[in-house]
């Protein structure tokens, strides 16, 4: 009997493995929806066109969502009475942009309602949002389904941090199936953006706990970021690469070479051979594989722990689970 019993466990486990690897793939709604693309695009565009900062949210939107739980627009999701969600988590709150991806979803439940996920909304919002700033493009696929479940604890716990040393990263990526060359390549997406001083301004005034720097930033550097960031400073946003912020480009593989990279984690590229490698064969703009390798990574990453088939759900609000 006992013996049945873990059969028939296996054959309904396998049986659900298998009712949810369809997977995803580029074209999925070319019948239940052919323009989606155009509407998410013509959507991004429009905010993007007022606001071109408002790129760099977005990818890391899509970043910080396949972190945690995979992509299935967990960090969409509003916290509700009984239930602190990824949205609150203190990497999150700096998170801006969710008035595109809701936008989005308006116009898609107008065209054909009920169809397209969240999760996918943001998968192309990311995309098209760095393409419309001057950076590449990729074939996004598409099937996600929304997950039902956020929760603050797991963003806290999950995500990568500004601080992190490369063998924390390399574990961190890793556990998602993401390589080391994963890792250099989207770190690249730091080319746009601002961040808090309090990301790295221990690097400036109290790097081992004794008022010291960090030895592995450039010193003039760091003389420059002290005139902007004051000890204790929690509001003030600086350039993550300064110039050249508002464009996606290799000038962030230049300044970490430099070691300006802002971030302990930009400088941790420097501290591996594979990955500082990369980091110098992305100097020179004309033999530059950023762009390609970007979109690759991009697509590897969007892939996490997707929901598919009959999983998770098609959420009407994408703040708010059906």
């Amino acid at each position: 009997m006992a013996t049945l019993k873990f059969l028939s466990f296996i054959v309904v486990q396998l049986f659900l493995v298998a009712y949810n690897c369809e997977g995803v793939e580029v074209g999925f709604y070319k019948k239940s929806c052919p323009n989606v693309e155009a509407i998410v695009k013509e959507t991004t565009k429009h905010y993007i066109s007022v606001a071109p900062t408002l790129a760099a949210p977005l990818l890391r939107m899509h970043f910080h969502d396949c972190f945690v739980r995979g992509c299935d627009g967990s960090v969409l999701l509003n916290s509700t009475k009984g239930n602190k969600a990824e949205k609150d988590a203190i990497p999150n709150q700096s998170l801006r942009g969710f008035q595109v991806i809701d936008a989005a979803k308006s116009a898609l439940e107008k065209e054909c309602p009920g169809i397209v996920s969240c999760s996918d909304i943001l998968a192309l919002a990311a995309r098209d949002a760095v393409s419309l700033i001057n950076g590449p493009s990729w074939p996004v696929p598409l099937g996600r389904r929304d997950g039902r479940v956020s929760i603050l604890s797991e963003a806290s716990k999950k995500l990568p941090t500004p601080f992190d040393n490369f063998t924390t990263l390399k574990t961190t990526f890793g556990a998602l199936g993401l390589t080391v060359k994963d890792l250099v390549v989207l770190s690249g997406g730091h080319t746009i953006g601002m961040s808090h001083c309090f990301s790295f301004s221990s690097r400036m005034y109290n790097f081992t706990g004794k008022g010291d720097m960090d030895p592995n930033m450039d010193q003039n550097y760091i003389s420059h970021l002290k005139i902007k960031c004051k000890p204790g400073d929690v509001t003030t946003i600086v350039e993550m690469d300064p110039g050249s912020f508002k464009s996606f480009d290799t000038d962030y593989y230049t300044m970490v070479s430099k070691r300006r990279g802002l971030f302990a984690s930009d400088a941790a590229l420097l501290t591996n051979r594979q990955t500082k490698d990369y980091v110098l064969s992305q100097l020179n703009p004309h033999g530059s594989t950023f762009f390609k390798d970007f979109g690759e990574s991009m697509v590897k990453m969007g892939k996490i722990g997707v929901l598919t088939g009959k999983a998770g759900e098609i959420r009407k609000h994408c703040a708010f689970r059906n």
